[in-house]
């Protein structure tokens, strides 16, 4: 029989974990949070499930049942920033630690994410995206994602990265902190944790990264996955461009600028001669650089990657470049908002 666990009344760090159809991951991610090594007065692990109908449910609740540090709560919206509102409001913790169920974390995760803040002040702070494969194409996916042509300058891709940021990986705050900035967007099917950084850069707050606060996510394992995954991220960071009138970053704009011009040229070749080679031109400039990408990363990774890593990269640039065309249109030009969008874009990307 295994022995229940009992928390302290009121523990002062609250992992929120959102989720949903997670049957793969959740047991890792839940065992490896368990496995933290605690600070002194202990912490709970929330996980706000939007009405998983695989398994996962099922799998938490035996958690739960085996360790009283686990509670189990009800997302019927089934989006992740209601499910973070949601698990934030129930939280007893003066600390937020927000987890993503597709990964799984270091034995000091949480202590470390306590002593950087401590040691930095800065209201948000978390690790570099690391990432772990079980398949080829997820091994192919993780070694585009820390590649800087893939993915510009977001730091949040490099592990050994160390400063401030404009954003974080999944990130630890205090609830107060959380409470100021009006919590999470419900709107924001996608892109709310950069949202939500925004907002607190933007009121004068630091956020910080450190190698020293380690998870390790597991990549989409398909290029159709991934394409639909980076379209819905493309699509949203429209809506938060025009929640705040100016990007986060210039890096957003510039994959939706290249499937533009590529969409514009070749609807003009047939008809505008100057224009072929210039379209032309640009393809090749892609190709070229894409394939010098592929070939380095491929250099540090395994050649046995190099065939798929042109596609991946592809993927991911044409897929946030398309939702970012397509957010332009619902949002800017047919003056969608939020749930309404969400449902369209879900039926279209099935």
């Amino acid at each position: 029989m295994i022995a229940r666990i009992t928390a302290p009344a009121l523990p002062v760090v609250s992992v929120v974990i959102p989720c949903r159809n997670e049957r793969a991951y959740i047991e890792a991610c839940l065992r490896s949070v368990l496995s933290f090594d605690p600070p002194p007065e202990g912490f709970e692990v929330l996980v706000a499930d939007g009405m998983s109908d695989d398994g996962t449910r099922e799998i938490v609740a035996r958690l739960a049942a085996e360790d009283s540090r686990v509670r189990l709560i009800d997302n019927p919206q089934r989006t992740v920033p209601c499910a973070m509102n949601m698990g934030i409001h129930a939280a007893h913790g003066e600390i937020i630690v927000r987890v993503d169920a597709h990964a799984e974390y270091a034995p000091d995760y949480l202590i470390e994410c306590l002593r950087v803040m401590n040691e930095t002040g800065a209201e948000n702070v978390g690790g570099p995206c690391l990432t772990l494969a079980r398949t080829y194409w997820q091994r192919v996916n993780a070694a585009a994602y820390h590649s800087a042509f893939t993915v510009g300058n977001a730091r949040f891709h490099f592990p050994d990265y160390e400063g401030e940021v404009d954003t974080v990986v999944y990130g630890c705050y205090r609830k107060q902190t959380l409470v100021d900035l009006g919590l999470y967007d419900e709107e924001l099917t996608r892109n709310q944790d950069d949202e939500l950084n925004l907002r607190l850069t933007r009121r004068g707050g630091r956020i910080w990264q450190s190698p020293r606060i380690r998870s390790w996510y597991y990549p989409r394992g398909s290029l159709a996955s991934l394409f639909r995954q980076y379209e819905q991220y493309g699509y949203w960071k429209v809506r938060v461009i025009q929640k705040h009138r100016l990007p986060a970053s210039w890096r957003h704009l510039v994959p939706g600028a290249f499937v533009a011009a590529v969409g514009v040229g070749a609807a003009l070749v047939p008809w505008v001669p100057w224009v072929r080679w210039s379209w032309i031109g640009l393809l090749l400039l892609y190709l070229t650089c894409s394939l010098s990408a592929s070939a380095a990363i491929a250099r540090r990774e395994g050649w046995r990657l190099f065939p798929a890593l042109p596609l991946v990269i592809g993927a991911y640039h044409f897929g946030y470049g398309w939702g970012f065309l397509r957010g332009l249109s619902d949002f800017v030009l047919f003056r969608q908002r939020g749930r309404a969008s969400a449902s369209r874009l879900q039926r279209l990307t099935r």
